[in-house]
């Protein structure tokens, strides 16, 4: 499967780089190297997520790299990730890219 970001969770990822790269770029580096592993990894086990306990769709799921939550949805052949979300963060489901 191929895995794509939606234009919402590129935006979140950026933000979250600089976020953490304000205290410590190195940090900020390894956490992205991280992010890009874990979700390239999606395109082989896309059920590897759990689902969203907020949403209970099997469609959507979720993985940690802490500290934050990756949403994304399976699509036919295809691996969308939807919204990048620090895990203190309240739940909005209208946050996550449709």
């Amino acid at each position: 499967m191929k895995v794509a970001w939606s234009p919402l969770a590129d935006e979140q990822v950026d933000d979250a780089v600089a976020y953490i790269s304000a205290d410590n770029p190195a940090a900020a580096l390894v956490w992205l190297g991280r992010l890009l592993d874990r979700t390239k990894s999606l395109g082989t086990f896309p059920d590897s997520g759990r689902v969203v306990p907020e949403l209970q769709r099997e469609d959507i799921r979720e993985i940690i790299v802490n500290p934050y939550r990756v949403m994304y949805r399976r699509k036919d052949d295809v691996v969308e990730i939807a919204a990048v979300r620090h895990e203190s963060r309240e739940f909005d489901e209208s946050a996550i890219a449709r």
